[in-house]
């Protein structure tokens, strides 16, 4: 497994994601390991290479019988991109992981390229609610306040649904140590940021759930949104683990914040012409050979065309993040299937089975077609799809 050694503790991480895009790290609440952030991964891994890690008390990390603060916490993160020779990252902590990332904003702004603050807030007081909290866990464990904990993390319609993911957090809940949970709540309950917000320089988005109850808007994001300047703020329907109650719409969020950041700080990703991105998103789609010979078949006649579909189908609408590659080849398959445009099928199911689409995948997509588009056009559809299956086995 693998860990960095920082201020006397082993700090647990996961690395994900191709080498030599913009990193991404992700930092969690109090009560939760890395795997919080599990729903917004697989959409992440398109634009970022991702950093998680296990907050010191917390997962896989050490959990020294101590009083943390969120200074030791905020250096923990620091060592760890070190460690790692990561010099400039953006950062994303929900929670106690928005009040690390309030601390790196302030102390060490050029490591920061954005700063995403979900769910948090400056001062989380009275402290005697944090000093009970110790007390209950180091005397009774974490099962003497898991049911407080969860009324607070998710939204009572989410409970009521008896959502798979409230269950997974109860049980990483139950599993953290007392001693590392205890500590963290020292953290939080000296923590006090609202005098020093204004130092905070890198651009800042800042979510808050309309049903946060630990959180809420009013004295918390209100007044991270107000005194960091030029700070954005996201309001979701959610309760505080918002990014596990509105997890597309947190993702939607991130990207949209984080993109127009990331592109300005990376040369090599900015393009005021979608033309080139679409270019490589189209050879990327439809394969390198097909592409050519278009390139190659291409007229003074139809030139303006062929530039139009690459700059605004592939450059402007294939490459936005809120969708992921898979999702956009099913539903322009059955799009041309319904609408009966069946080259254009042939040529996308090819292409899909050359990018590793599945016949399953072909299958599922046509039984739905035919309740929703007709028969008939299922029909046809399985007929070319399997066409081009057979040609995959020659």
């Amino acid at each position: 497994m693998p860990f960095i050694e920082s201020d006397g503790a082993r700090i647990y991480y996961r690395l994900e994601g191709n080498d030599g895009l913009p990193l991404l790290v992700l930092s969690s609440s109090i009560g939760s390991d890395h795997e919080l952030w599990t729903l917004q991964v697989p959409d992440l891994l398109q634009q970022f290479q991702v950093l998680r890690y296990d907050t010191r008390g917390h997962g896989a990390s050490d959990a020294p019988r101590a009083e943390y603060s969120i200074e030791q916490l905020g250096r923990d993160v620091l060592a760890l991109a070190d460690a790692l020779h990561i010099q400039k990252f953006a950062f994303c902590g929900l929670s106690l992981g928005g009040m690390i990332g309030q601390w790196l904003g302030i102390n060490a702004p050029a490591r920061l390229t954005a700063l995403v603050l979900a769910n948090t807030s400056p001062h989380l007081g009275p402290k005697s609610n944090w000093d009970d909290r110790r007390r209950a866990v180091l005397e009774g464990g974490m099962a003497a306040i898991v049911d407080m904990a969860m009324s607070r993390y998710f939204s009572q319609d989410m409970l009521a649904q008896h959502d798979p993911w409230v269950a997974s957090i109860r049980a990483t809940f139950l599993g953290i140590d007392p001693v590392g949970y205890a500590g963290c709540c020292s953290a939080i309950r000296d923590m006090d940021h609202t005098d020093q917000l204004r130092r905070i320089t890198t651009p800042t988005l800042v979510i808050v759930g309309d049903r946060d109850v630990a959180t809420p808007w009013a004295g918390h994001g209100e007044v991270l949104a107000r005194e960091i300047p030029g700070a954005r703020a996201v309001h979701l329907p959610a309760a505080h683990f918002s990014n596990l109650e509105c997890p597309r719409s947190f993702t939607a969020a991130l990207f949209d914040f984080l993109h127009p950041v990331v592109s300005h700080t990376n040369s090599t990703t900015d393009s005021a012409d979608p033309l080139d991105a679409g270019f490589a998103v189209r050879r990327q789609v439809l394969g390198e050979a097909h592409v050519d010979r278009s390139i190659a078949a291409t007229t003074d006649f139809n030139r303006e065309f062929q530039a139009l579909i690459t700059r605004y189908a592939w450059g402007a609408i294939w490459t936005r993040p809120g969708l992921d590659r898979r999702s956009r080849r099913l539903l322009v398959l059955a799009m041309m299937a319904s609408l009966g445009r069946w080259e254009e099928f042939r040529m996308h199911v090819r292409a899909a089975l050359d990018h590793g689409m599945e016949p399953c995948d072909l299958k599922e997509l046509l039984l739905q077609s035919a309740i929703y588009a007709g028969v008939p056009v299922a029909n046809t559809g399985f007929h070319i799809a399997a066409e081009e299956i057979e040609k995959q086995k020659v």
